[in-house]
């Protein structure tokens, strides 16, 4: 039941991006950026884990150029398929980054590992999703990589999503895991008093 209204929401939002204008989407992923340059727990960030955006999500390729610029540790996941996991790799470039055999963007096996339970610098999490809800939790693209990576990062996550794209309550399941801040091009929302 829970599967089949996640994958009816899922469709109808994957449409609604497809419709959206390169220009628009464009111009809301420039402004997510830029919210996110003013973020206090971007800019104290020791370690930033980012993504590497697919066709379908938000693209924050300045938000990892700014990080590498300020001498913060830039981090890539790396997703095992068969196990549907994910480690975090340092980069110093976004040179360093290849396309893997399903066509994402990842660092090199090699890259230094990112421990989120060993580490004590403070790290802020970028987490896509296709839409969010309003406590700050996520319908993705189903193969729950994220909800299990993010079971043991004690950092700040940050939800990126455009602000129509956050519902009232998505569906969720007892593996779901809620965001802190929803990050969007008309600011920021904070999730934590609002988490059932």
């Amino acid at each position: 039941m829970i599967k089949k209204l996640k994958d009816d929401i899922r469709e109808e939002y994957k449409q609604r991006r497809r419709e959206m204008s390169i220009e628009e989407r464009h111009r809301r992923d420039e402004a997510i950026c830029r919210v996110a340059e003013g973020l206090v727990s971007f800019r104290y960030a020791e370690f930033v884990l980012l993504y590497a955006a697919t066709e379908g999500e938000i693209d924050i390729g300045p938000i990892a150029r700014l990080a590498l610029e300020k001498g913060k540790k830039v981090l890539f996941p790396r997703c095992d398929k068969k196990t549907h996991t994910m480690t975090y790799h340092q980069v110093n470039s976004l040179d360093e980054l290849a396309v893997d055999s399903y066509g994402i963007l990842e660092p090199s096996a090699d890259a230094p590992i990112y421990n989120c339970a060993a580490e004590t610098g403070s790290a802020v999490c970028f987490v896509p999703g296709l839409v969010y809800d309003k406590a700050g939790y996520r319908l993705g693209y189903g193969k729950g990589f994220y909800d299990r990576y993010l079971s043991g990062f004690s950092g700040c996550t940050i939800g990126v999503v455009y602000s129509d794209y956050i519902l009232p309550e998505v569906p969720r399941g007892r593996f779901d895991m809620s965001v802190d801040i929803l990050l969007t091009e008309k600011g920021v929302k904070v999730t934590k008093n609002t988490k059932k």
